[in-house]
């Protein structure tokens, strides 16, 4: 097979510079009859690719370029179980196919560099989290994205319990034998402080799960969390916990009463909630640096700056294109026309020289940008 299906946006890929580079993007079904017309949207778009290819380089060696897109073609079980969109970036050593969870505006460009926006765009509102369902009891963890949810697999040595936890630690009800006065009855109850003494047993239980999650989770994967349980025991848990990932709104809710479908739509609501607020967070701070001289919405500053390395965060507008490139030794904007072999989107250029010296890149819609050009940055310095 001359091409790789992967689901990491940040695939090695991303840094080849060899070109021809060719992305490749189309909106796909999941279901038929409507996932019939994804082939010949896809060979349409194959076929702009080789007229844009037939414009610069040698005929000859054009079919071993399309040959990952061709054999594509014929992979009939791929195509019986497409998502709602596809990417594909590709150059003469690989080929590298993204099945995405969000369909992606139609779209085949040659040029010097990848066109990376959607792929940013689609994994940036795709992100995983993690779910963490807890009583006093015992836990369990799930993890997807908007789009599909799972149980995590947890080793069965692992203790998940209180009882497997806490072992000879965990405090047994006092019980005694008496008998109330004009029941005739004996029967059992407590003496003593058994509610301390739960307590106890409840914290001693919630600081071993959060160690556990905390280390063998969200530290290797730096992934959000959410927690689902009661309402007294997101206090304690809240209380005790060290784990940095942990959104501040939970599910107030015992995870044990909820179909999975209805746990992963109670998250979704949290998450997206976080999401709009980071995005209002990041306008206001864009603001602010504006106003200090900090960030600008001026696209040839912005390209100027990002060519400098100075650029720490960037905001483009999902939808729209600026036909051109940068000059690689200048940084300043050379207009152009997508048609031509060398010429990408401008938008997109910024992105992938953010992105490839640390920086963060947001995509947002149209109509939640600070600015009316397409762009914003947040300087370094």
């Amino acid at each position: 097979m001359m091409y790789e299906i992967t689901d990491i946006f940040s695939n090695d890929i991303m840094y080849e510079e060899e070109g021809p580079l060719i992305s490749l993007y189309q909106p796909t079904h999941r279901k038929r009859p409507d996932n019939k017309q994804d082939i010949i949207r896809f060979k349409n778009l194959v076929q702009r690719i080789e007229n844009s290819l037939k414009q610069k380089y040698p005929k000859r060696e054009i079919p071993e370029l399309l040959k990952p897109f061709k054999q594509l073609v014929e992979d009939k079980l791929f195509w019986n179980s497409t998502t709602d969109g596809l990417a594909i970036l590709a150059n003469r050593n690989r080929c590298v196919v993204y099945k995405l969870e969000r369909p992606v505006e139609e779209l085949s460009v040659v040029a010097n560099s990848w066109h990376i926006k959607p792929l940013i765009r689609a994994f940036q509102s795709a992100g995983k989290f993690h779910i963490l369902g807890l009583n006093r009891k015992k836990f369990a963890l799930y993890e997807g994205n908007r789009y599909g949810f799972r149980e995590v697999e947890i080793d069965p040595d692992v203790p998940r319990t209180i009882n497997e936890v806490l072992g000879d630690e965990y405090s047994e009800p006092y019980l005694s034998l008496g008998t109330y006065a004009g029941a005739g009855k004996a029967m059992f109850h407590g003496h003593g402080g058994r509610q301390n003494e739960t307590d106890k047993d409840t914290e001693k239980y919630f600081r071993y799960v959060d160690r556990f999650i905390l280390d063998t989770y969200s530290n290797p994967t730096r992934t959000l969390l959410i927690l689902v349980s009661l309402d007294a025991h997101q206090g304690l848990f809240r209380n005790i916990t060290k784990n940095p990932y942990l959104i501040d709104e939970g599910v107030r809710v015992n995870y044990e009463t909820l179909l999975i479908e209805d746990l992963r739509e109670a998250a979704w609501k949290v998450i997206e909630s976080y999401y709009l607020e980071k995005t209002r967070k990041l306008v206001d701070r864009f603001n602010l640096q504006r106003s200090k001289f900090l960030g600008s919405d001026i696209l040839g500053e912005v390209a100027r700056l990002v060519f400098e390395g100075r650029v720490d965060t960037l905001i483009i507008e999902a939808d729209r294109i600026e036909p051109g490139r940068i000059d690689e030794k200048t940084g300043r904007i050379e207009e152009g026309d997508l048609e031509d072999p060398e010429i990408n989107d401008v938008l997109n250029d910024l992105a992938r020289m953010v992105y490839r010296n640390k920086g963060e890149v947001i995509i947002l819609p149209k109509e939640r940008m600070p600015s009316e050009t397409g762009v914003a940055a947040i300087y370094r310095y």
